[in-house]
């Protein structure tokens, strides 16, 4: 293992953390095709932050934020240390001890959200989004206290890179334009090698952004927390805290326990990210050549955002229904979507089985209609390639709650399940009955 290539960057910005040892870790899950194609080749002691593998130099990154669109200036990595990189990837340790970042916590990750990211993240990627990995879930053989005392973990995570928004407000807030400045270089080497300049990068962004929102829309997926802090300029999906997947549609579905005003509902992610990125555009006007029209070019870079968006939509839900969408095409998707809301209906099944999904409706006469309009617009039905399965949000509940009793099965059955997320499996495809559903997801933190 390497040492991380962050630390090739101004010392300032990160605090040399060795992970704190934890007293019997035992392996829960280990992604071996992960690990082959990094090239890597790591222990127990090593992911459990027990040994240091040679060679490497584990950091805890800083970085600000907007929380839910209030600004705190001092977050970083609380709970994770990044132990080094491998195969041109960051290694993070997740629940790895206390950090100068940790603002009073443990530093310290439960089972249960650990086994829920590994579970999601690894769906994700299956369903071909681009997203961090989970390369490990251990047990510490510690308790970490919460509402209860819990058995404590830790996730190995994988990702291009953690420089989030966030990262690149910590410095603009501090005036620090040198950092900000060695900090897009050092994303632009990463990412974007053909950016020339601040401009070209912030355009890097968006286009990727908006590709991965819509991708989370066309599978009902809610990140529960975008926050600045949680948007990767890597356009990879990060921090699985209290995510959920949309059972019956609602476009304004909210699941996070802290999420009171619904800012970040399945409906508004589109717009949290436009948000977003118009703070990271904030970040960078310091590094533009002509600070007289700097603003202005910014602020029409940003203005752009929409239209890259809705370039995307349209693409996933074409792709979603056989078609090749344009705004004048537009209708017959938002038309569906309408029907489902109208009805409740199940996002993941209704398209999984197109076009034979009249019995998801109440609303049949509607649904049959638009059936006709549908076809009258000759879709490939042989290109349909919707999941089939995604990790519900009850089903990772009682994986969690089964291993939290000592039983593991339920976590490595559904990970299989999720991991093949286009071939039909009767026994994940059910939707929640009315005792299962969860309409509450939590932080974990």
């Amino acid at each position: 293992m390497q040492p991380p290539a962050y630390t090739a960057l101004p010392d300032r910005m990160y605090a040399p953390q060795r992970p704190t040892p934890v007293p019997a870790p035992r392996l829960i899950a280990f992604n071996q095709p992960l690990a082959d194609e990094l090239g890597l080749t790591i222990s127990v002691d090593e992911m459990a932050g027990n040994a240091i593998p040679a060679g490497t130099t584990p950091i805890a990154q800083a970085y600000a934020g907007h929380q839910f669109g209030n600004w705190n200036p001092y977050l970083g990595d609380g709970r994770a240390v990044l132990l080094g990189s491998a195969g041109g990837k960051d290694i993070v340790l997740k629940g790895a001890g206390p950090t100068p970042f940790s603002r009073q916590g443990d530093g310290r990750a439960a089972l249960g959200p650990v086994l829920r990211e590994y579970i999601v993240s690894e769906a994700m990627h299956a369903l071909g989004i681009p997203t961090t990995r989970a390369l490990a879930a251990l047990e510490t053989g510690a308790r970490v206290q919460r509402e209860m005392p819990l058995p404590g973990a830790i996730l190995v995570r994988v990702a291009s890179s953690h420089i989030r928004i966030g990262t690149f407000q910590f410095f603009a807030a501090h005036q620090d334009v040198d950092a900000v400045g060695a900090l897009l270089e050092h994303a632009c080497d990463l990412h974007y090698p053909d950016a020339q300049n601040a401009l070209d990068f912030l355009h890097g962004v968006m286009a990727r952004q908006a590709h991965l929102v819509a991708q989370w829309m066309g599978i009902g997926f809610v990140h529960g927390v975008m926050n600045t802090d949680n948007m990767a300029v890597s356009g990879e999906t990060i921090d699985f805290g209290p995510c959920a997947f949309i059972d019956g549609y609602n476009p304004n579905a909210v699941f996070s326990s802290i999420d009171t005003y619904g800012r970040y509902a399945y409906g508004n992610q589109p717009n949290i990210a436009h948000w977003n990125l118009a703070q990271l555009a904030t970040c960078l006007l310091p590094l533009m050549p002509n600070p007289e029209t700097a603003r202005a070019e910014m602020q029409e870079a940003i203005n752009a955002f929409p239209a890259l968006y809705e370039a995307a939509w349209l693409e996933v839900f074409g792709a979603k229904l056989g078609l090749t969408l344009t705004e004048d095409t537009r209708p017959i998707a938002t038309r569906l979507l309408d029907l489902m809301a109208e009805d409740g209906a199940d996002f993941t099944n209704t398209f999984a089985t197109l076009p034979e999904a009249r019995d998801q409706f109440v609303n049949r006469a509607g649904f049959d209609a638009w059936q006709r309009d549908w076809l009258a617009l000759n879709p490939d039905l042989t290109a349909l390639r919707n999941p089939q399965v995604i990790p519900r949000n009850h089903q990772i509940e009682q994986a969690i709650y089964a291993a939290l009793a000592g039983d593991e099965a339920p976590f490595h059955t559904l990970l299989a399940a999720v991991t093949q997320p286009f071939t039909p499996n009767p026994t994940y495809a059910a939707p929640p009955t009315e005792d299962e559903r969860i309409t509450r997801t939590f932080c974990g933190t």
